[in-house]
């Protein structure tokens, strides 16, 4: 059973930065990409960005592309994420996810397992 386990939420004023971190069991963790979501209040689950398996390819939503970063360590088992020029926007449950495949993918519906969500919280 592979989990993952998200850390690095909290509160931030706007244009801020924070760091997220994703720490996933099992030894497959480099085999598969990886992605991170987020919610907000009312809103439907939405993608952020993705790394594929071996960190070649990534992929980030308009509302954030120039601002966060994803990186991965897979001596570690561990995704990051790195924000900064936060916008209270961006103030969600963020969530980490396994991809199906290797790839970079940018549907919650290739994905197959998820954490429990941290939450990000930005202040005006």
């Amino acid at each position: 059973q592979v989990q993952l386990v998200e850390s690095g939420g909290g509160l931030v004023q706007a244009g801020g930065s924070l760091s997220l971190s994703c720490a996933a069991s099992g030894r497959t963790f480099s085999w598969y990409g990886m992605g991170w979501f987020r919610q907000a209040p009312g809103k439907e689950r939405e993608f952020v960005t993705a790394i594929s398996w071996d960190g070649t390819s990534t992929y980030y939503s308009d509302s954030v592309k120039g601002r966060f970063t994803i990186s991965r360590d897979n001596a570690k088992n561990t995704l990051y994420l790195q924000m900064s020029k936060l916008r209270p926007e961006d103030t969600a449950v963020y969530y980490c996810a396994r991809s199906r495949t290797g790839a970079a993918n940018r549907h919650d519906y290739e994905y197959g397992y998820w954490g429990q969500g941290t939450q990000v919280t930005v202040s005006s």
